[in-house]
This record gives C-alpha cells, structure tokens and sequence, in this order.
C-alpha cells in the first residue's frame, strides 16, 4: 500500500472511530471530526512536533482543541499514535492515554474520554476545552509562555525553547467575544508561534451560518494583525500542508488559517447540516457514510492493518527523533547553564526555588494602616525577585490593583521584547483570564487582576482553571461597597458568593497586611489548585499580633484572633476582610460591659473546610450559639457558619453612590450595629 494509500486509510480510520463512538454512546458530535480528520491528521503526522511516548516533553508543539465538542477527533488521534499516559507527578505509566476500550466508553462515567477535552483526565490534551472561545484564548497564553520562557532560558548556540502552539477553532469560537479580545492581544504581542486553524464548515446548531454570522472574518484579522491563509478544501493534503508550512515561515504576526470544510462530511443525507454537528448519524446513515469511504459498512471500531505502524512510523519516529535531539542539547545546556537549567527543571515540576519564603515581608503594627491591594503589592514584588517565573499584570488596571513590579530588571512584556515580567493584557478581562490560564498550562506562575467586580467577565476562565487544578492566580481588589462614590455598579455583592460556590477554587480575602502575606505563602504552595485573592481599596488597620493571634492561621482558613473578656465567650463575631477590624472594636465594646466575645478571622472558607473537625470545633465551638458573621457582601452562605438562627451583617441590597463613611452607616456595618446584633443573638439563644 502506498504512503498516500495509507494516509486515506489512517484519516477515514480517524472519521469511522468518531462516528462509532458517538452513535454507541447515543451522544455527541459526529460532523467536525468526519470533516476535519485530513486537516488534523497532516498536522500531526507530517508537522506537529510531538513525542507520544513523552507527551510532557517541555518542547512540544501545543495542539489544543478549541471545538472541544469535536472531543473524538482528537482521542482518536491520541489513540491511533498510542499516546502514553502521565500521572501527577509526571511519571508515564506504560500504558496508552486513550484505549479502543476507552472510545468504545465515550462520554460514560469514568472514561478517559469524556464529552469535551479535559487536561487533568487524559494525557496528550493540553487544555480542558468545551465553551466556545477558551481554548483559543488559552493558546493566547501558551504562546505567550513560549516567546517568555525562549527569552529568559535560550542562549547561543542553545535553543531549548522552541515550540509552536496549534489551536482548531469552529465557527462558534470565532463568533464568542473572548476569541477578538485574545486575537487582538496576540495581534498586539506579534506572537509568529501561534496559529490558529479555522473550520469554516458555516454550520451550528441552529442552522447555517448565515442566519446569524456574516461578517469577514479573514478582513477582522488582517485588522488585528493577524497572518491570514486560506484553504478552499480540507481535503487537499498539499494546500492544507502548505498553510502550515507558510504559518511556520511568518516571523512577525500569529496566523489565522481559514479552512473550508465540509461537516459530516460524507454522510449522503447529513454533510452540511445542523443535524451533522450535535447528533449521532444513525444507523441507517453510518452505513451509508462508511460505503461512501469505502469501508466495511458493519464494522465498528475498526483499525486496519497497518494503521498503528504507519503512526508510529510518521509521527512516532519523527517525535522521538525530536525529542532525544533536544534531550542532548538539554544536557549540554545543563552543562554550560547550571543554573539556567535547574530554573527550567523546577519550572516542569511546578517547583519553586529554595528559601523563596524568607522573602515574604512582615508589617509592624499600624493603627492607620494599609490597603491590602498596596501590602499585596509589596509581597508581590518581595516575592518575585525570588521567584523569576512569578509573571503577571492587569486588564488596564495595574496602577489601581498594585500588582506592576517595581524593582530593577521587572520589565514589560511588549513586542520585540519577551523578557519582561510586567504583562499588560489591555481592557480584555475575559481574554486575560483565558490566557493566565495557557501560561499556567506552560508551568509558569502567572497572575492577572483586575477589580472584584469584573471577576464576572471571568468566571468561565477561572472556572476551568478549577476543573484543570492549575495553580493560576486572580488577584482582585475594590472588594466591597468600600469603592464608593463609584457607585453599585462597581460595588461587588454577590461575587464572593459565586467565587467560593467554585468546586476547587480557593478564595481569599485577608484583614491586614499580615494575612495578605499569608495568603501568598498559601497560594504559592498550591501545585493543583487556582487561588483568587481578595483585596481591599481602603486602609486596614495592621493588627498587633502580640495582642492577636499570629497571622499563620490564614492557612487553616480560619483561627481565633482573639477572646475578649475575662469569660468564656458568650458570642462569636466572625468577618473576613476589612470587617475584621470592625469584629474588633465591637467585641471590644461587648467586653467593655462585662460581656466576653471571640473574635474570629475568617479568610477563606475552602481553606478551613479542609481542616478536621476537632479544629473547627475548636474555632466555632458547638456550644455557643450566639454568632454574628459581618461581611460587605451578599450573606448566602453565612448560614453554614452562624447556623439557621444565626445572623448575618452583610449585604441584602446593591450598594449605592457615596462617600465609604455614609454607606457604612446605611448599610450597617458600624461597631454600634454590630454589638445591637449581637446582643440580640445572645438574648436569642439564653446565654
């Protein structure tokens, strides 16, 4: 059989395993994996640099699935390579990421192929991918890394950075908005190792295109500074190859390839219709479709011969060629770059180097104090000169978040000039929640931040960072009604609510200098886990910690600041964040009239879910049920911590426009309202 034979053989093996994996499950979509199997399979077999044996290998080209609806196209291509399976810790485990077992269980419970991409499940996926536009905006980020990673570790004669990032893009992810804030940064950034491979097949759900979607796609991107190719049929090998080999020849621009495509392509009564993208074929139309590609018409989940071999001759040879080439550079890097090369290593094991806590500052104590958003800044800037990989910025917001880096040699990430470690991601708050994410998919540590309030435009990006267990990092400031005069729009209410709802997501929000000091410590730790940290606009008293207890009990989510009173505690004021200090002066005045109160400091609710149960009984003990949690902020939740008959001193309204001083007494946070309310919580429960 000719090479050209087999190739026709490997991508209808390709289309025919899609097709029965979804009509077995009843479920999924058929059309974009029948149509788009030549495109990506040329990919793969004749460019993508990729050793299946080792698909962690830190210079492979990254291929993400933005049409993660389109799943079974790419588990069978890691099937049909025989992808190797990677544990947490980075070990292969001698077996294939994606058995014939594991297509023939598409979308069934516990199967390593789930109804979308998922990173974390199946080795050889490199981003979890489902909503529309994410995944090109997380390549965004990847290729972001790459030109990052190449600037800070390559050197003469050692280029052991070098990896193109790949993203297939429908439709859908060219209509979502995140996919023109990401195009227009990469535009801007003149990321040249970023393409990005449009399947223009004009068909979604609803119908064709046309309905809703008529707008020159290819004349927006050569707008935003895009390299634009197009190929008229992703069944011609030479035309769709040659794009890619164009695409790797560009030096200025990411590039945009736009591929027409047929969905469902070779279903007689199906290809080019709605019905193609999110059904199974039917039986009657598996038939006929696989007749069409001349393929056994009652087979299923069928491999010919020689299919196996011919990956493993083209992608697999190629691959481990690739691979034990960079292996040897690497060694003689390691060498010559000591140093260098442990930094890349740590980088791979999401390690950070040694001593890199001595680095977190401490705050004496200050009555006035100090912005949490401003003491965050510091630990920041502290922390990074110890931590090179520690990168980040804003959505236009750096000056008002605190988080630029200041010290000698920081820099700014710009075009012609990768090194810097100040990123700007421009008013694109959506975007650069995607694209944190791709450069923590590339091991990096990156941050991005912005206010509390438009944590809302990214909550799908955080979101799965959480189902991806990345340790990305949201750092969020004006956190209350504390924002003033700028009025309930900018005032955040229920965002905390929806943050700590997050499955997987630590959230964050530190009553003084001291805890936001903590708060880093904990989050820097974290290997599998995202982290959003919560901070203020205002001042925040510092708290002396010869008088409370120390601020270490941030990693316990919550502890004990103090027992005021010469008793046992009659009521428990839990707050978080600058209603900490308000807890404070209210026991204190309870304390005053002989009435003992705990104080307890509550930063994280995750953090403190995680502890046993003698400690949180410890913290809130059972017995005393007077209990008065305060918080700017909407009180779903609270009732976890205060119990049914508790109360809550928070938000029940949106905020309004006026100086903090007046909103603080509409809205009751005051020492007075405070100590009314636990007065008659004491009075409530007899004690």
């Amino acid at each position: 059989m000719s090479n050209s034979e087999l190739d026709r053989l490997c991508i209808n093996t390709i289309r025919t395993l899609a097709i029965d994996a979804i009509q077995k499950a009843k479920s999924g979509h058929p059309g974009t994996p029948m149509g788009m199997a030549p495109v990506v399979y040329g990919l793969w077999q004749k460019r993508l640099k990729f050793d299946p044996a080792a698909p962690i290998w830190p210079n492979r080209d990254r291929f993400i699935l933005s049409a993660g609806h389109a799943s079974m196209l790419l588990y069978a291509l890691l099937h049909l390579t025989q992808t190797q399976a990677v544990d947490p810790e980075y070990q292969t485990l001698g077996r294939a990421s994606v058995s014939l077992d594991d297509i023939k269980t598409f979308r069934q419970l516990d199967s390593a192929c789930p109804g979308h991409p998922e990173y974390h499940l199946t080795s050889g996926v490199e981003a979890t991918t489902g909503p529309l536009g994410q995944g090109v905006a997380m390549s965004v980020g990847m290729a972001m890394a790459e030109r990052w990673l190449a600037a800070h570790f390559n050197r003469p004669d050692f280029e052991i950075v070098d990896w193109r990032t790949y993203a297939l893009a429908g439709d859908g992810c060219m209509m979502e908005g995140i996919s023109n804030e990401a195009a227009s940064l990469a535009g801007h950034l003149g990321l040249h190792k970023l393409t990005w491979i449009y399947d223009s097949n004009r068909v979604t759900i609803e119908g064709h295109t046309e309905i809703a979607f008529t707008e020159d796609v290819a004349t927006r991107f050569l707008g935003l500074g895009w390299n634009v190719l197009h190929v008229r049929d992703a069944n011609e090998e030479a035309e769709v190859l040659g794009a890619f080999d164009l695409a790797a020849r560009e030096r200025s621009r990411p590039t945009l390839i736009i591929i027409e495509s047929h969905i469902g392509y070779g279903a007689p009564h199906k290809q080019d219709t709605a019905e193609a993208h999110g059904e199974p074929l039917g039986e009657d139309e598996v038939r006929d479709t696989k007749r069409f590609y001349g393929w056994p018409e009652d087979a299923q989940f069928l491999v010919p011969d020689g299919v196996y071999q011919h990956f493993a001759n083209g992608i697999g040879k190629r691959g481990v060629a690739a691979h034990a080439e960079w292996q040897a550079l690497f060694e003689c890097y390691r060498a010559a770059h000591p140093d260098l090369a442990r930094q890349f290593e740590m980088i791979q094991e999401r390690d950070l180097p040694e001593g890199w806590e001595a680095a977190i500052p401490s705050f004496p104590a200050d009555e006035k104090g100090i912005a949490s958003r401003d003491s965050s800044g510091r630990v920041e800037n502290a922390l990074a000169q110890r931590i090179p990989w520690l990168i980040g910025g804003a959505a236009d917001l750096a000056p008002s978040t605190k988080t630029r880096m200041t010290f000698e040699g920081a820099g700014d990430f710009q075009p012609g000039n990768y090194t810097g470690r100040n990123l700007h991601f421009g008013i694109r708050e959506h975007a650069m929640g995607a694209a944190v994410n791709g450069m923590a998919l590339a091991k990096l540590r990156p941050f991005g931040s912005g206010f509390l309030i438009f944590s809302d435009y990214m909550r799908n990006p955080i979101r799965l960072s959480a189902i991806m267990e990345l340790p990305a990092t949201y750092i969020f400031t004006h956190d209350s009604i504390g924002v003033g005069e700028d009025g309930p729009t900018h005032q955040p209410i229920e965002q905390l609510a929806g943050l700590r709802a997050m499955p997987g997501l630590i959230t964050l929000r530190p009553c003084d200098a001291n805890e936001v000091a903590e708060a880093w410590r904990v989050i820097l730790k974290q290997k599998h886990r995202p982290a959003c940290l919560i901070l203020s606009r205002q001042a925040l008293p510092t708290l002396d910690r010869n008088r409370f207890a120390p601020a270490s009990g941030v990693a316990r989510g919550a502890y004990v600041l103090a027992d005021l009173g010469n008793a046992r505690p009659r009521v428990i004021l839990i707050g978080t964040g600058s209603e900490v200090s308000l807890c404070i002066a209210a026991a204190g005045t309870l304390a005053a009239d002989g009435i003992a109160a705990r104080v307890v400091s509550m930063p994280s609710w995750e953090l403190f879910e995680q502890q046993d149960e003698a400690y949180r009984e410890q913290v809130l003990p059972d017995a005393i049920k007077a209990r008065v949690a305060v918080e700017q902020a909407a009180v779903l939740g609270w009732e976890r911590y205060v119990g049914r008959r508790g109360a809550v001193v928070g938000m029940h309204t949106f905020g309004a426009s006026a100086p903090l001083k007046g909103l603080l007494g509409k809205f009751g946070f005051t020492p007075e309202h405070v100590v009314q309310t636990a007065r008659e919580q004491i009075a409530r429960h007899g004690k």
